[in-house]
C-alpha cells in the first residue's frame, strides 16, 4: 500500500469527473491526499447544466481543465503539457451508447490519453469499464474492450475495474411507485441479477487500485455487499418500504428485441433510426442478462464468483430516498 507521504507527490489526472462516480473518485483521492486534475466540459452534467463554476464547486479540492475530451490537441496542449501525472483515472463513458458516440469516447478519446500518457511517461491508469464486456453484443462494448486490449499491452500499470450495476441505474422507479404507479418488470423479473455497489464503495475500490498491487495489471469484476438481487426483488422491497400493496407490470423483453430489428431495417432507408435501433438492443441486453461473472465454461452467470466491495447496500440507498435524505440523479438517457 502507497502511504499518505507519498500520496501527497503524486498528482492524478481524472477523465468523466464530473458524474457521480467521477465526482465520489474525485473526493476519495482529494481525500487520501492526491492532487487531482479534471477534464470537464464548458457544460458539463446532465442536460448540460453545470457551468465551469458549479463544475469547480461539484470537484472541490481538484484544479479543472475546461475542454473537450475528444480533442486531441487540448489534451496535449492544454492538459499534458508542463503536467506531471503520476497516472490517469478515467470514470469517462459514452452517454449514449450510440456507434458514433462510444468509438469517440470509449475508445479513440482514451486512445489519445493514452498515447500522451505514455509520451509523458505516466506510470499507471485504471480504468473503469463494465462487466457486461465480457459478453460482447453493442457497439459499446466492442468499443470498451477495444481500448481494453490496448491499455493491457501498453507497458503500463493498469487496473481495468468492470462494476455490476449502480444504485442510479435501479433508482429510476421510486418516484414513481411513490406517486402510485406499477413496478415494471422484464418478464417475471427473475430474468436478471447483479450486485449493486454505491459511487462511494466503487470510487474507494477505484483509489485502492492506485496503491494496492494485488489490483494492478488486472481486470477486476466488482460487486457491491450483500446477495445479489433480481428486479423482482427489488420491486418487492420498495412495495415493503413505502408500506403499499405491491403492483407490477410485466413487459416482454422481446418487444425490445422486435423495435430493434424494425428500426434496424429501416433505418436503411432512414438512417437517424440506427441510433434508436442501437438503444433498443441495449434495453434488450440490460433486460435479459445479468451483471455478474460469467463463467465461460458453462455460459451461466454466477453470483458467488462476483467479487464485493464496500458496506453500502441498494436497499439502505433506497431507504434514504425515501426518506429525502438522498436524491436519485438520473442521466440524460434514462430508461425509467
Amino acid at each position: 500500500m502507497t502511504d499518505a507521504s507519498t500520496s501527497e507527490t503524486r498528482r492524478i489526472l481524472v477523465l468523466g469527473g464530473t458524474g457521480t462516480i467521477g465526482r465520489a473518485t474525485v473526493a476519495a483521492l482529494v481525500k487520501r491526499g492526491y492532487k487531482v486534475v479534471c477534464i470537464s466540459r464548458q457544460q458539463a452534467g446532465v442536460g448540460g447544466q453545470l457551468t465551469q463554476e458549479k463544475t469547480a464547486q461539484l470537484l472541490q479540492g481538484a484544479e479543472v481543465c475546461f475542454g473537450d475530451v475528444k480533442d486531441p490537441k487540448f489534451l496535449a496542449e492544454q492538459v499534458f503539457r508542463n503536467q506531471p501525472f503520476y497516472g490517469v483515472v478515467s470514470c469517462l463513458a459514452s452517454r449514449t451508447g450510440e456507434p458514433d458516440d462510444t468509438w469517440a469516447i470509449d475508445y479513440q478519446a482514451h486512445m489519445d490519453v493514452l498515447s500522451l500518457a505514455k509520451e509523458s511517461e505516466v506510470k499507471q491508469i485504471v480504468l473503469l469499464s463494465a462487466i457486461c464486456v465480457q459478453k460482447p453484443r453493442l457497439a459499446f462494448q466492442h468499443a470498451k474492450l477495444a481500448f481494453e486490449k490496448a491499455l493491457r499491452e501498453s507497458g503500463l500499470i493498469y487496473s481495468i475495474v468492470r462494476p455490476t450495476a449502480y444504485f442510479k441505474s435501479l433508482a429510476g422507479q421510486v418516484a414513481k411507485i411513490q406517486n402510485g404507479k406499477p413496478f415494471y418488470l422484464f418478464g417475471d423479473g427473475k430474468l436478471t441479477a447483479c450486485k449493486p455497489i454505491s459511487d462511494p464503495d466503487l470510487a474507494a475500490y477505484i483509489v485502492d487500485c492506485l496503491e494496492d498491487a494485488s489490483l494492478q495489471n488486472k481486470i477486476l469484476p466488482i460487486g457491491g455487499p450483500g446477495p445479489a438481487l433480481t428486479p423482482l426483488e427489488q420491486g418487492e422491497y420498495l412495495f415493503k418500504l413505502l408500506d403499499c400493496p405491491p403492483r407490477f407490470k410485466s413487459v416482454p423483453p422481446g418487444i425490445l428485441k422486435g423495435a430493434a430489428t424494425l428500426m434496424g431495417g429501416v433505418a436503411k432507408i432512414v438512417p437517424s433510426l440506427a441510433a434508436k435501433a442501437e438503444l433498443a438492443r441495449i434495453g434488450h441486453y440490460y433486460a435479459t442478462e445479468s451483471m455478474l461473472v460469467l463463467d465461460t465454461e458453462t455460459g451461466l452467470y454466477d453470483a458467488d464468483a462476483t467479487p464485493e466491495t464496500g458496506t453500502d447496500t441498494l436497499f439502505e440507498y433506497y431507504q434514504r430516498l425515501v426518506d429525502g435524505s438522498e436524491a436519485a440523479e438520473r442521466g440524460d438517457f434514462a430508461v425509467f
